[in-house]
């Protein structure tokens, strides 16, 4: 027995705006099999579990399921519903969403983490409630045992930032920037919190460390620059890697990419050129390195010409 087998569906009465529906409740949702997948779009294990539900959603639409996506947000930028609005097109993602800003979806649910999805039957009883990536063979059969129907799997294939982690060389974890959950700061003259401070990298970075150059604010949940021209290092080891920004409402702020000091050319991720530009426009999640040759240690070097940029969390596939 599962913790969740005997508890019904909470409402979605807490949700401050529905995108692609009108509010759903009991009444609407009645005699349906439900998926609730909640999510924040910043979020790199979202992102790269979100083509099967996607895939679900339109291929069991007709027997009667449901997909309900809830959007919780993590950092503050992720509050602005127009971005919310523009994750949901830029992911083809045509069901429900729920934007939960108040987390009072996410408290109805006891949720506590992203991605998550939980699967309702027909008479709304909770039966099955992974959290983070994989297991999709599985979730998929859950799908098809409450529909009651049986069929091929749905083939998945995630392609840019969507598609599944090098987990075999994988040996870096998501790292925070904001010091109320940072970790391994490595700049030459130390950290100060909540004020503009001028940062040195050092000459080496250890793996799985990050400096900073230039002027920046450490804030609790992100670095702002000062300065046009301040950079950020990371040392890491995986095949890709990804950095959340915003620049808020501002002009887009160009940035240039270089890894072990040379531009990427074919490692450059899907949000840079070969010679490591991009442009910081809007907040979300960047990808700024995918290799493509053997996975090794590497220095990534990002640096922004010009101020405010806002940087949050590092993640690696």
């Amino acid at each position: 027995m599962t913790l969740f087998e005997r508890v019904h569906l909470p409402s979605f009465a807490g949700a401050t705006e529905w995108l692609n529906s009108e509010p759903l409740g009991p009444a609407e949702l009645r005699g349906h099999v439900v998926l609730v997948n909640f999510w924040t779009l910043t979020c790199i294990n979202w992102l790269r579990q979100e083509p099967y539900v996607r895939a679900w959603s339109q291929a069991y639409r007709d027997d009667g399921l449901t997909v309900i996506g809830v959007h919780t947000p993590e950092f503050s930028f992720e509050h602005d519903v127009e971005l919310v609005r523009q994750a949901t097109k830029q992911r083809a993602i045509d069901y429900p969403v729920a934007v939960d800003d108040d987390y009072d979806v996410w408290s109805a649910f006891a949720n506590h983490y992203w991605p998550a999805l939980y699967f309702a039957d027909r008479a709304a009883v909770i039966s099955d409630h992974p959290f983070g990536e994989g297991r999709y063979e599985q979730s998929e059969r859950v799908i098809q045992r409450l529909l009651g129907v049986e069929r091929e799997l749905v083939p998945v294939d995630g392609v840019g930032v969507e598609a599944p982690a090098d987990w075999d060389h994988l040996r870096t974890p998501e790292t925070y920037l904001g010091y109320g959950r940072s970790e391994q700061f490595a700049s030459a003259n130390g950290a100060s919190f909540d004020k503009r401070h001028a940062y040195e990298l050092p000459e080496g970075l250890p793996l799985n460390h990050w400096a900073l150059a230039g002027e920046w604010t450490i804030g609790p949940e992100n670095v702002v620059l000062e300065r046009a021209g301040g950079s950020i290092a990371f040392r890491f080891h995986a095949r890709d890697a990804h950095l959340v920004l915003s620049g808020g409402a501002r002009e887009p702020i160009p940035f240039r990419v270089l890894i072990d000091g040379e531009a990427p050319g074919p490692a450059r991720g899907v949000d840079v050129d070969e010679h490591g530009n991009g442009v910081l426009r809007e907040g979300r999640l960047y990808q700024v390195v995918r290799q493509h040759d053997a996975v090794r240690e590497r220095t990534l070097q990002i640096t922004f010409l010009d101020p405010r940029a806002e940087a949050y969390s590092f993640t690696f596939g």
